[in-house]
């Protein structure tokens, strides 16, 4: 793949794609996190010590954040529009967690699925097999139940 770092950056639009196949199907699907020392918050006291469990996917889910069609895949319309998409909450969308404890290798994973989905549609075209049954299950990470079976259409 020719342009490197610079060619990475200019796919925009399978950026957005990823993105919204990363809030639609995150790899952890719930976080979980320690208080370390008592939290008071306007309407809530967290005691130090306590475990939180933060569900990612109630909150790509949330059709107050993402609208009412928060549930079909949407990547111009959500993930377009940067911050405006979740109301300028960057904690709306945590497929890699966030803050300190966010996963350091999400920017290199997205870059490396860029990549493999760059350099095989230079040579394919692709659809779903007719045999695909969408049935995604958790076991650790969210993935297909039945694989992605897929045709591949030499170009």
């Amino acid at each position: 793949m020719a342009g490197g770092a610079q060619g990475i950056s200019r796919l925009k639009l399978m950026g957005m794609i990823i993105s919204e196949t990363l809030r639609l199907y995150p790899p952890a699907v719930d976080l979980t996190r320690k208080v370390q020392r008592e939290v008071r918050l306007p309407n809530l006291m967290l005691p130090a010590n306590m475990n939180l469990n933060i569900p990612a996917l109630a909150l790509h889910y949330d059709p107050k954040i993402w609208g009412r069609r928060c549930t079909s895949f949407q990547a111009r319309t959500i993930l377009g529009r940067g911050s405006k998409a979740t109301n300028n909450r960057p904690s709306a969308y945590i497929p890699f967690g966030l803050g300190p404890r966010a996963c350091v290798g999400s920017s290199f994973a997205i870059d490396e699925v860029k990549i493999v989905l760059a350099m095989i549609l230079q040579h394919y075209a692709f659809t779903l097999s007719p045999n695909y049954i969408h049935s995604p299950i958790q076991v650790i990470a969210i993935r297909p139940k039945h694989g992605v079976q897929v045709v591949l259409h030499v170009l």
